[in-house]
């Protein structure tokens, strides 16, 4: 292995995603889209947080109880998109690498 291809694995290691630590997000800020915005899907995850946050303050008008459900469904479904998600974005990583 030479000097570049030592330091591009290097930069990998220290740069890769863990579906752990992205599950670990989804567990307890997963409403808010943490782990999302952790695993590079900025837009979808400031979607989440944004809705999160609105919805909050409008459930004092009830309506608000609308867009947490619609954020619980996306929350369910990334249980189970979490390691594909993982492995894309540390492929991608690979590959710029």
């Amino acid at each position: 292995m030479d000097h570049t291809e030592a330091k591009r694995m290097m930069i990998y290691d220290a740069q890769k995603k863990s579906p752990v630590v992205a599950y670990l997000l989804w567990w307890f800020l997963g409403m808010f889209g943490a782990h999302r915005l952790y695993l590079g899907k900025t837009g979808s995850g400031e979607a989440m947080l944004v809705t999160t946050l609105c919805s909050i303050v409008a459930t004092l008008i009830v309506i608000g109880f609308v867009g947490l459900f619609v954020v619980w469904i996306c929350w369910i479904v990334d249980a189970f998109l979490i390691p594909s998600i993982t492995r894309r974005y540390n492929m991608r990583l690979a590959d710029r690498l």
